[in-house]
């Protein structure tokens, strides 16, 4: 796996560092992926809610500065819970932010923050709205961009039921680009007496784009990735069994001492 940060992290830093400075603070503790996301992007994203929108030449100074990293764009995107204009400005852009950072592989990663109605059993249960995906993703595809969601509100499996339904709207082709965000954590915090790691488990290993790890106790978050609630080495085993080998983001709470943090992240999983 390739170990990374994510800028939400640095939410005490941003308002005294550029993110390029940043990056090079996480780059000097063994970062070798960052995932930018949107309201943490300092010099390099303008407006807020609908209005928000990533500056182009900020983000490529970034990635310029650190050929040797790979990036993706992140952003919270009501896309289950609305029907999202795949022409509209907003997705557009991030569309354009994405290819930008992620080179020759554009990666959006997306989450839809707002409240659901769930579990959900069947794939009946899903709702009308969260199958406007076929359109997001087609349109990201014909660009290009992989697009992966981050469960929230939801379990892993729920959010597995609904890539394999969206994956049989569109062509296969298409489908393949759509997949998940395993935040087993998140998981965990919402649904405290399900076992997220099993729904790791059974995901297919090309419906993984990219992964969050982080900790908590007795329910609170800890500053690093360390012994806790979740099973953070099992998580990694699982993972690692499945032959994945992309981002694995360590998406740890902002913290004065975030950067020491991190690299003790690094260190836990690898020893």
């Amino acid at each position: 796996m390739i170990y990374g940060a994510i800028t939400n992290s640095w939410r005490e830093q941003l308002p005294s560092h550029t993110v390029k400075e940043l990056v090079g603070a996480a780059v000097d503790k063994g970062a070798k992926h960052i995932e930018l996301r949107q309201t943490c992007l300092g010099e390099c994203e303008d407006g807020a809610g609908d209005d928000w929108r990533p500056k182009l030449d900020e983000l490529q100074a970034v990635v310029d500065a650190y050929p040797s990293l790979t990036f993706d764009l992140a952003m919270a995107l009501p896309c289950l819970t609305q029907r999202i204009d795949p022409q509209g400005d907003m997705f557009q852009s991030a569309l354009a932010g994405a290819k930008l950072v992620g080179r020759s592989q554009p990666h959006l990663r997306v989450v839809d923050p707002s409240p659901l109605e769930g579990p959900w059993a069947t794939p009946s249960d899903i709702p009308n709205e969260a199958l406007g995906l076929s359109d997001l993703i087609t349109e990201a595809a014909n660009q290009g961009v992989i697009m992966s969601m981050e469960n929230s509100s939801l379990p892993i499996r729920d959010m597995a039921m609904l890539v394999e339904k969206v994956r049989s709207m569109v062509p296969e082709t298409v489908g393949k680009s759509l997949g998940l965000c395993p935040d087993p954590t998140n998981q965990l915090r919402r649904f405290p007496h399900s076992d997220p790691l099993a729904d790791l488990d059974a995901l297919p290993l090309d419906m993984i784009k990219i992964v969050h790890f982080k900790q908590i106790s007795g329910g609170e978050s800890l500053p690093s990735v360390t012994d806790g609630d979740l099973d953070c080495r099992k998580m990694q085993d699982i993972l690692n069994t499945k032959g994945y080998n992309g981002a694995a983001i360590m998406e740890i709470p902002p913290d004065t001492a975030v950067f020491d943090n991190l690299e003790s992240s690094f260190q836990y999983l690898n020893s």
